[in-house]
């Protein structure tokens, strides 16, 4: 049996989570003990926000976030992994990004899973800027030095 191989997604559009934890499934037959999944969504920040509009280069967001998904198979046993990212305007309530992990025991597929977020939320080439309830943009977003600490666990 070949290695499995991560697979990245970017899109403007609102992504399906069933259909993509099935979508994952379809690709284990059975061999998985564990499958875990991640979706982070847009908040409204107490009624303040209206939408976050996230930016990104196409074809660079991909490649890099397929090369820490790969570095993340070769730290955890892995059996698959998909991530979906969202870019354009989400709206609260909306899922911006999901992660699906799965492996034949538990403690890798969510170990890797909070390896691919802390990645995603702090280093991976997108740019987020608020729009708010009131109609004005806000600043654009920056990860928060909660966000930084986590991610400097994994180095």
């Amino acid at each position: 049996m070949s290695a499995p191989v991560p697979s990245v997604g970017i899109q403007a559009e609102p992504f399906d989570t069933a259909a993509e934890i099935a979508r994952v499934g379809a690709e284990l037959g059975g061999r998985a003990g564990a499958v875990v999944t991640f979706t982070g969504l847009c908040r409204d920040e107490d009624g303040r926000l209206a939408a976050l509009e996230l930016e990104h280069y196409p074809g660079m967001a991909e490649a890099e976030i397929l090369r820490v998904a790969e570095a993340a198979m070769a730290r955890w046993p892995l059996q698959a992994l998909r991530v979906v990212h969202r870019h354009g305007l989400v709206r609260p309530g909306d899922g911006i990004v999901l992660v699906v992990t799965a492996a034949s025991h538990r403690v890798a597929a969510f170990e890797a899973a909070d390896f691919l977020m802390d990645y995603l939320k702090t280093r991976a080439p997108f740019w987020k800027r608020e729009h708010l309830a009131d109609g004005t943009t806000g600043g654009w977003v920056a990860a928060t030095a909660r966000d930084e600490s986590a991610a400097e666990r994994w180095t």
